[in-house]
């Protein structure tokens, strides 16, 4: 099968197209054939030899995935060869196919397309646990989300929507500012040209948001915190 391979830890340049061979679903695993798998800035810090996971070499990148079932291996339950599944990986996505958990592969609904399902649960999950365990964000609070074009940042977006907050998009163009829009923001601050601090409080009346999601923390985690 084709794969993207690192043999070195280093920058993404270091991968290489390669013909390997494929791998086996070993008990309680799933073998996928891949449609679609998103980059994720995990991927590049374990290609680097930073990430907590260390694979050993060669090893295929790619933290999800989404495919059709290709085998089940012995003991798993719940899924049969050719459903249509998205997966969170330890690695190996970049490839022609690859091997999950079965705790970690979900079934994918008939409208969603590969792509989406391919970059959903890395996104979607990572957000979540900010805004439902870390800040237990309520129906009628406001939050502020930094970065809400990023992938982290659009996906709390749509879900502070959900859970029926106020949200205030920061970004830094009007572009991208749109595109928060688009997906439920109720108001946006382009930070490269509006004073954060003073934006917000003068959304807010003065009072502040309930909820700060930073997934930069760059300069201006201070001024949202304050």
């Amino acid at each position: 099968m084709r794969a993207i391979i690192c043999r070195e830890w280093g920058e993404p340049s270091v991968l290489k197209l390669e013909d390997v061979a494929p791998p086996k679903a070993g008990p309680g695993e799933v073998l996928l054939d891949v449609k679609a798998a998103s980059v994720n800035f995990a991927d590049i810090v374990m290609t680097e030899g930073k990430y907590q996971t260390k694979p050993d070499f060669p090893f295929a990148p790619g933290l999800e995935a989404s495919g059709t079932v290709a085998a089940l291996g012995d003991g798993v339950s719940g899924f049969a060869v050719g459903d249509r599944v998205l997966a969170k990986l330890a690695y190996g996505g970049f490839a022609d196919q690859a091997v999950a958990r079965v705790q970690d592969t979900y079934r994918v609904p008939d409208g969603m397309p590969w792509d989406v399902a391919g970059a959903f649960y890395v996104g979607y999950v990572s957000s979540h646990v900010a805004l439902r365990w870390q800040g237990q964000v309520e129906a009628g609070q406001t939050v502020l989300v930094l970065g809400a074009s990023g992938g982290t940042g659009l996906t709390a977006v749509e879900i502070s929507n959900a859970m029926g907050a106020t949200v205030i998009a920061g970004a830094s163009s009007a572009d991208k500012l749109a595109v928060a829009a688009a997906h439920g923001a109720d108001h946006g601050i382009n930070y490269r040209d509006e004073d954060l601090k003073a934006r917000v409080k003068e959304l807010t009346g003065g009072e502040g948001v309930d909820v700060v999601f930073d997934p930069v923390a760059g300069d201006l985690f201070d001024p949202a915190l304050s």
